[in-house]
């Protein structure tokens, strides 16, 4: 049998209580295109940090050509070995293309750089790859689908025969995609090996000849593209099998489609998002769904006042909604949960009575001055009403857990009493218990008739949901409604049609 040109095992990860990676695999052989496909949170960027030697595995090995990877410290073996071209550049914009394929390492004249034999180097190195961009040409002025090429070259020039393509078309358009995947093929031709991570199922078939899958930190399954339909590739992601999905799909609900419509968004446009027509009615929750870099985010941040669209409006009420001004969009009645509550969500150093109130200290007192009883009582009572665990108002909220910190940013967002209530990922990093008392506060809101917007790449926060909006690449693709299955829902995330 021909011997893997990457071949881990066993590989486990740990960051403290939480389990990255419980069981990874992959077999890689040589010169073929290689998929490594899971949804977000599977444990792919944690096998990739281990391949490219970034991090050390805390069980299992990997081997590269049947040789063990080199020690950590040693980054010169490693670049021999393997590369990464991530979604972010590596490359310095500032410089040209020929100093970033040369940088640290550039041909010296007499104890001075050769600017000369460096362009000459750089020029036969794209051409050995048959890279089409000028040496001299300043790397930020490229086009995104040439420096990863220069990417490419760059790796290519350290001896790896093993490149990792971290989601390579998400700023692609069609026509840049095609270009990529011709030019995989010639590299492929020449000996390069791929491993390529993408979101995009539709990509796998037509540039992969394996498939691995990871799920819930494991592997999952190996088999060639040609052999896996699919439905069978979608299956594997969501973990179950489309009977148990039929049995566990949520009943439709009753929505109210004469209740009044609160927000109204009309053209809505942004770098991130590209004209979004979006209504949520009273008493309505409203999800949406979609890959990392598909706009879902930044599009309910927006409405948040955390953003402000090149165009289009949006109206709260029959009133014009402010954007790009957080304190206007609370005045306005909306109240978030945003995505990261250590950095955006709480006051660290402040109490969880502070943190609860802080959007509301204009009612528990009169000309600037809050009454610490009354202050005190509004903070006991949603303490109680979102079961926070905690020794009372005073207690400093960093002694909280996930879960019960997670609470606090929830109790803030409700205490102002919101006509939409927009929650980004709310159920991030918390328990069981903690997530199914967040998520009962969705529906007391829904009954309490607040438009509610629900961000989330977790199924569970969607499925509480009336429907559910799909975006991918900045536009909404596909709307659920409720009593969608997991498999119809994880396709169009991915943008794949599902009948294949």
């Amino acid at each position: 049998m021909m011997t893997p040109l990457v071949d881990a095992r066993g590989i486990v990860k740990r960051y403290g209580p939480t389990t990255a990676l419980a069981d990874g695999r992959l077999t890689v052989l040589p010169g073929e295109s290689h998929a490594l496909v899971g949804r977000n949170g599977a444990g792919k960027s944690t096998l990739v940090n281990i391949l490219t030697g970034l991090q050390a595995a805390d069980e299992g090995e990997v081997r590269f050509d049947g040789e063990p990877a080199p020690p950590l410290a040693d980054r010169d073996a490693w670049r021999r070995k393997v590369a990464c071209v991530y979604q972010k550049p590596t490359v310095v914009p500032e410089l040209t293309v020929a100093e970033n394929l040369f940088i640290n390492r550039q041909p010296l004249q007499r104890g001075f750089i050769s600017w000369r034999k460096l362009r000459t180097e750089a020029a036969e190195l794209l051409a050995t790859w048959d890279v089409h961009v000028d040496p001299e040409v300043r790397t930020a002025d490229l086009k995104v689908e040439d420096r990863q090429m220069v990417e490419i070259a760059r790796a290519l020039s350290f001896g790896a025969r093993f490149i990792i393509l971290d989601e390579p078309t998400a700023q692609l358009d069609k026509r840049e995609i095609e270009r990529l995947f011709t030019r995989m093929r010639a590299l492929q031709d020449s000996g390069v090996t791929f491993l390529f991570i993408s979101h995009h199922l539709q990509e796998v078939y037509e540039v992969c000849q394996t498939v691995t899958v990871l799920r819930d930190a494991r592997w999952i399954t190996t088999a060639p593209v040609a052999e896996l339909p699919r439905r069978a590739l979608v299956e594997a992601m969501a973990g179950e099998s489309l009977e148990a999905i039929a049995e566990q799909a949520v009943d439709p609900r009753d929505v109210d489609h004469d209740a009044p419509v609160l927000l109204e968004a009309r053209g809505l446009t942004s770098p991130a998002y590209e004209n979004i027509d979006l209504t949520v009615r009273r008493g309505e929750v409203v999800g949406l769904a979609g890959i990392s870099g598909s706009g879902k985010v930044e599009l309910a941040e927006s409405f948040a006042g955390l953003h402000t669209p090149t165009g289009g409006t949006a109206q709260l009420g029959g009133e014009r909604l402010p954007f790009g001004d957080v304190q206007a969009a609370l005045e306005a009645g909306v109240a978030c949960v945003p995505r990261d509550r250590h950095d955006q969500g709480l006051v660290a150093g402040m109490t969880i009575g502070d943190n609860a109130t802080m959007s509301v200290l204009d009612r528990l007192g009169r000309f600037g001055f809050v009454r610490t009883e009354r202050k005190r009582g509004f903070a006991t009572a949603l303490i109680e009403r979102l079961d926070i665990h905690t020794e009372g108002p005073e207690q400093p909220v960093s002694d909280l857990s996930g879960g019960n910190a997670q609470k606090v940013v929830m109790a803030r967002a409700l205490a102002s009493d919101p006509r939409l209530l927009v929650l980004i990922n709310p159920t991030a990093g918390v328990d069981v218990r903690s997530k199914e008392s967040l998520l009962a506060r969705v529906d007391s809101a829904r009954e309490d008739g607040i438009a509610v917007l629900v961000v989330s790449d977790e199924l569970d926060d969607l499925r509480r949901c009336d429907r559910v909006l799909v975006l991918f690449h900045g536009r909404v693709v596909a709307e659920h409604p409720a009593g969608w299955r997991d498999h119809e829902l994880i396709a169009s995330i991915e943008g794949v049609d599902n009948h294949g």
